[in-house]
């Protein structure tokens, strides 16, 4: 137990910054995925194993909303597993840098896992309306398909930001995230995704937090893809690329 203990407190000491991530993350996801970091590395396991995990939860719980008609039951049993699935992923991070064990494998293994959970939330909720729910409109079937591609864009052109911006400008220093920003990054967050299925037994609820969810995501993707260009061309300001150097030099 001391020993458990005492790995805890190194890793608490040992995080990822805050920014970037909702209070959801911050204050529930993180500290969950810290407790079985820690349970872990007592077991022996390593963070590939961690993230194999994760996705054995997730992706079950996911095909059940697709397959299952909804209810009160079913909406508390997918939300636990997916909530689950959802701390071993910050689990297998935390791991990762406590055993140093780090890899470009388990990076790719994590971000694809990641990539098709995404997809495929929004895919069984598309036929779990086309199923089970009695929709006011068909065209409310265009929400599950709308959501899912601006959750791919919004993962992709994160992703990608990231990367390049280690090319065109120096890390920024970490900062403490506000109280404002920890609370309005909420229904961005995938966590808070996961709850909504709590509201599953009733598909008026689930439909009008799902949709509610949709348009939270449609303004918060707008704004990001400006402050992310934004941030890179600024980045190309600060180092030209390969083409402008050559500019540079001809006009000397």
């Amino acid at each position: 137990m001391t020993g458990f203990i005492e790995t805890l407190r190194h890793m608490s000491t040992a995080q990822k910054p805050a920014k970037g991530v909702s209070a959801y993350t911050l204050f529930v996801n993180r500290p969950a995925g810290r407790v079985l970091a820690a349970l872990a590395h007592r077991a022996g396991a390593t963070p590939d194993q961690l993230t194999v995990l994760g996705a054995l939860f997730t992706f079950p719980a996911l095909a059940a909303v697709a397959l299952v008609r909804p209810g009160p039951g079913l909406a508390v049993w997918v939300w636990a597993a997916l909530a689950v699935g959802f701390a071993l992923d910050s689990a297998d991070g935390q791991l990762a840098r406590l055993q140093r064990s780090g890899s470009p494998s388990g990076e790719w293994l994590d971000h694809v896992l990641d990539c098709a959970k995404l997809v495929t939330v929004h895919l069984v909720v598309l036929v779990s309306f086309y199923r089970f729910f009695a929709l006011p409109d068909p065209a409310f079937l265009l929400a599950p398909m709308l959501f899912e591609l601006v959750a791919v864009v919004m993962f992709f052109a994160g992703i990608l930001t990231e990367q390049l911006q280690r090319h065109t400008a120096p890390p920024a220093p970490a900062g403490s995230a506000s109280a404002l920003r920890l609370v309005l990054l909420l229904p961005v967050d995938y966590g808070v995704i996961c709850l909504g299925f709590l509201c599953l037994g009733s598909q008026q609820v689930f439909l009008a937090v799902y949709c509610a969810l949709l348009s939270a995501h449609l303004l918060f993707l707008a704004a990001f893809l400006v402050k992310w260009f934004r941030e890179l061309r600024r980045g190309d300001l600060r180092c030209p690329g390969p083409r402008q150097q050559l500019q540079a030099a001809a006009q000397q």
